[in-house]
């Protein structure tokens, strides 16, 4: 069989979870997907079959658009619920004018340090076995642009935002800085 799935992967699966599943359901040895989503992340995940698996090169390059949730006033080892919480911070009065301002402040190009709970190899590890063996490794920070990033809503000291970014930016990161530049801690509650 060959083509293109697009599935809508649901919370707690990881990407290689829905490409074994879709593996056995269909009875195809060779299938893929382009991007690592992680295991909290909801929605398109395009899944490739068969000769469809040598489009991949050309898929993974394409930028990403995402809607995030960002809980201020806790931050976490992993920068999402899975991790231990290992902050806390009091949160400042802030009203949307004040937010928005903030979030467009990351518009552009710009230098991104990765999460250490990342599937970036290095070394040939994915970066999240050193941080499970409690080894600490020097992230290579990289290039990533936001293109737009929008407030959706503020409410009971968590932000939506929808950003329109480049490959290979770390939304998880990405509410972190945001946390710090309001004046608090915070992590990336919900992603899609």
């Amino acid at each position: 069989m060959d083509g293109i799935l697009i599935i809508n992967k649901p919370k707690g699966y990881t990407s290689r979870d829905v490409v074994n599943i879709v593996k056995k359901t269909l009875n195809t040895p060779k299938v893929g997907h382009t991007g690592t989503l992680d295991p909290n992340a909801t929605g398109v995940l395009p899944i490739l079959l068969g000769k469809a698996t040598k489009v991949s090169k050309y898929l993974i390059e394409h930028d990403k658009e995402y809607i995030a949730e960002l809980k201020l006033g806790e931050k976490s080892s992993t920068g999402d619920p899975e991790g231990e919480i290992i902050e806390k911070c009091a949160i400042p009065t802030l009203n949307q004018e004040e937010i928005s301002k903030v979030l467009s402040s990351f518009q552009g190009k710009q230098l991104q340090t990765p999460p250490i709970y990342s599937s970036i190899k290095i070394n040939g590890k994915k970066a999240y076995e050193y941080a499970r063996s409690g080894q600490k490794i020097e992230m290579p920070s990289r290039e990533i642009e936001v293109y737009e990033i929008n407030l959706i809503s503020f409410e009971n000291n968590n932000i939506i935002f929808k950003v329109y970014c480049s490959k290979g930016t770390y939304i998880r990161t990405l509410c972190e800085d945001i946390a710090q530049k309001l004046g608090t801690v915070g992590m990336m509650n919900n992603l899609c």
